[in-house]
């Protein structure tokens, strides 16, 4: 069975998304993000009446949607899970895509944030509820693996500001070492809140 391709509407989202990780919100236009979807350029106005920032909205959304989905993927890879064992899974996903692909993209939501953090709120906005959507099956998970509910959302936290930074590391660098790192140095410490 064949799974049918996406609408415009859903193509140019994940489209925005894409390209943001790449460059950044200013650097994407509007005509690149229909040209990237294979959308129409009419059907921009059509299904995003507010413009430009309802696109960028909608991306991050995705974005965060995205990243929260993976949590359970991440979980159902491990033999064992561990706290340690899902930060670890959560960063090989960056260093595969590096070593891969090269260091050009990063987490849409941070570049948007980065960008645009203080020249529009509903893309400040739309970022915080984005890192929230992502945050809160972490935490969940980190519960289920026995770290105390009290503990799991502020590890979650320290879990994706960390990646975050060691993904803007490793580009920099054009070097996978910040995330090895980071994966090498939380872990302890976040086995270390499970319960005994």
């Amino acid at each position: 069975m064949t799974q049918a391709r996406p609408g415009p509407r859903e193509r140019m989202v994940f489209s925005a998304a894409q390209l943001i990780r790449r460059g950044g919100v200013t650097a994407t236009g509007m005509r690149e993000v229909a040209a990237h979807a294979d959308a129409p350029r009419g059907s921009l106005q059509h299904y995003f009446p507010g413009g430009k920032e309802q696109l960028v909205s909608e991306a991050l959304a995705w974005a965060g949607r995205y990243a929260g989905k993976r949590i359970a993927r991440f979980l159902a890879g491990l033999d064992e899970p561990t706290p340690s064992g899902l930060f670890a899974a959560m960063a090989a996903q960056w260093t595969d895509e590096y070593t891969r692909d090269g260091f050009d993209a990063g987490c849409p939501v941070a570049a948007a944030t980065v960008d645009c953090a203080s020249s529009g709120d509903s893309t400040r906005t739309a970022a915080a509820a984005a890192f929230a959507t992502w945050q809160a099956p972490l935490a969940e998970a980190l519960t289920d693996m026995g770290v105390p509910a009290a503990r799991a959302e502020s590890l979650a936290t320290l879990m994706i500001s960390t990646l975050e930074g060691a993904i803007l590391m490793a580009r920099a660098e054009r070097d996978v070492r910040p995330l090895t790192t980071a994966v090498r140095e939380l872990g302890p410490l976040l086995d270390s809140a499970v319960r005994s």
